[in-house]
């Protein structure tokens, strides 16, 4: 059985809401830390073959799930269906999260994103909240 410490794991940085990320594939899922600075976060988008949780550890965030906004802080945990619109908007930062995706796909915790088309005026309105 694989044994993993986190600040172990490569940081990648991710242009998309500017985000470091450390992660690592199973067979079925994928998992890792996403940390956002402050005012980063990725617009409104959707992933259509995977299923997320989203733990936060650290700051605090403007999320909007469906059509539903909520300020989500450390200890709070996210479930993010298949095909649910959702983005973030960091309010304090370093935000940092601890999230799981399933399917494992390549890898990639970015591999499912497609931005939504309102993903600009939401990530606006997220700014403003």
């Amino acid at each position: 059985m694989p044994f993993y410490n986190m600040s172990d794991l490569e940081k990648i940085e991710i242009e998309l809401g500017a985000a470091t990320v450390q992660s690592i594939a199973g067979e079925f899922m994928k998992a890792g830390t996403v940390t956002y600075p402050m005012g980063g976060g990725p617009p409104p988008h959707v992933h259509p073959n995977e299923e997320q949780f989203v733990l936060m550890l650290k700051g605090k965030l403007n999320m909007i799930l469906d059509n539903e906004t909520r300020v989500v802080e450390k200890g709070d945990l996210i479930h993010i269906p298949r095909n649910v619109r959702h983005g973030i908007h960091i309010l304090e930062g370093p935000a940092v999260f601890y999230t799981v995706k399933s399917p494992a796909g390549d890898g990639d915790l970015y591999q499912d994103y497609n931005e939504a088309k309102d993903a600009d005026e939401v990530k606006r309105q997220l700014a403003r909240e």
